[in-house]
């Protein structure tokens, strides 16, 4: 058994080899907090929450690090647009991105740090680069100097003199303009922090250099994060951290985006859907399995229309999960998931090849529960069952017993109206009065209920919208 993964470093797929055998170690830059989650934010830790989850269901301790970006310049802008301290803005929004995470299944990390806890470490790195030659002060300003380390732009594959870096305001004193920022000098009414070149407040990528530094040590296995990062952010990191002495991620991983009309989505394009607001409109394990069935490194290009054929797909899924339950009760998941699966997943996480499997097994299942087979239904349940554990989309997990418990309390009243208008389809049926048992059961479905005919009678679910 090796798990590959599809490097960006290298432009390939490499076989997966741990620095420390029998464990993973993965950075995973986090939430920037400046306004609420949407799906575009959430899908990068569903992706990587899968990742997390496959190495743990192939026996590896994983130390999984998801950072929080607490203090940037859309933070501070943010601030002063709402009249608001920069701290209350980036709290709300921290809560908000977790409940996201946490509504659609995602394990929480083995630890979340935050930027402006972390300080002294960058105070720290700073100054070890300086000593070394590779960064400098100008103006209360520290700049990393990217001609110093020959290893730059190796991950982004651009070329230096072509270069143009991204600067913010006050950015003064480079000696290079595609130098970049590590420390930004005190302004009026912006947070700072003591230094040993002036009162400041950090760079967005020392920030991360320094946390991964800190949980992981000078090196570490994974670093993740969305195609949107590699330049500057990602790169920038690099030659910060392998200036400083570490040798950093071996493997670079990185997801692709969720698109509307082509374009990334995103809170400066006007264009997002809040993840607050996809939950009251779509239940959370439907919109898990939309953002985190289709690869990783695919484009997911939003819309109503690809939503509704998720959501009915998950519930072919769990409608043979309910009909088994029904038959022979809760089935523990298998020890195992089916090799084909298996083989799915290590390649890549290629999670789209494995939930052909999962359908497959559900087919199987469906054909045995018509052939009265409860021996074989069983058995399928229990490779289907642990086939979605690995994917965060047990509808039996413990996690999503919240949705399958909601409205419990109507359940009864209406399963006892919807009983009553059977009863007359099949006084219908009985008289093959076949038009009225038609348009009795076209009259149920146009309500969102879906009519199942079976050896033991009619059985009614909530259809998909």
């Amino acid at each position: 058994m090796t798990i590959r993964l599809y490097d960006t470093n290298a432009r390939q797929i490499r076989d997966f080899t741990p620095i420390k055998p029998g464990c993973v170690s993965i950075y995973l830059c986090g939430a920037t907090v400046q306004a609420a989650p949407h799906i575009g934010h959430i899908r990068s830790g569903l992706n990587f929450d899968i990742m997390r989850r496959w190495f743990e269901y192939r026996g590896y301790d994983v130390t999984f690090i998801r950072n929080v970006t607490d203090i940037d310049d859309k933070i501070i802008a943010k601030a002063a647009e709402q009249n608001r301290p920069w701290w209350s803005i980036g709290y709300d929004n921290e809560r908000a991105f977790n409940d996201g995470y946490t509504a659609l299944g995602c394990l929480p990390p083995s630890y979340e740090p935050r930027a402006t806890g972390h300080i002294t470490e960058m105070v720290e790195m700073m100054q070890g680069l300086i000593e070394r030659g590779h960064a400098y002060e100008a103006e209360g300003n520290v700049y990393f100097d990217v001609r110093s380390f020959p290893g730059y732009l190796e991950l982004s594959r651009q070329e230096l003199d072509n270069l143009q870096q991204p600067s913010g305001a006050g950015e003064t004193g480079k000696r290079d303009p595609r130098d970049f920022a590590m420390w930004k000098a005190a302004k009026p009414g912006e947070p700072t922090w003591a230094t040993p070149w002036g009162r400041g407040r950090p760079g967005w990528h020392l920030e991360c250099s320094a946390m991964a530094h800190k949980y992981l040590g000078s090196a570490f296995d994974i670093h993740g994060g969305g195609l949107d990062l590699i330049f500057p952010h990602h790169e920038n990191e690099i030659a910060q951290a392998k200036a400083y002495g570490d040798e950093f991620a071996r493997y670079w991983v990185h997801n692709a985006w969720v698109t509307m009309a082509g374009e990334k989505m995103a809170k400066s394009l006007g264009n997002s859907v809040l993840v607050s607001e996809m939950v009251k409109q779509w239940r959370p394990i439907v919109l898990r399995y939309y953002l985190g069935t289709p690869h990783y490194r695919s484009m997911i290009e939003y819309s109503e229309e690809s939503l509704r054929e998720a959501e009915s797909a998950f519930a072919r899924i769990e409608g043979f999960v309910q009909r088994v339950v029904e038959k022979a009760g809760v089935v523990e998941p298998s020890a195992e998931v089916p090799p084909a699966f298996a083989e799915a997943m290590d390649d890549d996480l290629g999670v789209p090849q494995a939930l052909a499997i999962v359908h497959t097994t559900v087919r199987q299942g469906n054909s045995a529960l018509a052939a009265d087979d409860k021996e074989a239904a069983v058995a399928r349940l229990a490779e289907v069952r642990a086939m979605l554990g690995v994917l965060g989309l047990d509808p039996l997990d413990a996690h999503w017993a919240g949705e399958t418990d909601r409205g419990e309390d109507l359940h009864g009243v209406v399963d006892s109206l919807v009983r009553m208008v059977l009863d007359q389809r099949e006084a219908a049926r009985a008289r093959k009065d076949w038009a009225t048992a038609d348009a009795i059961r076209d009259q149920l479905g146009q309500s969102g209920l879906t009519i199942e005919d079976s050896p033991q009678g009619p059985r009614w679910s909530l259809g998909p919208r």
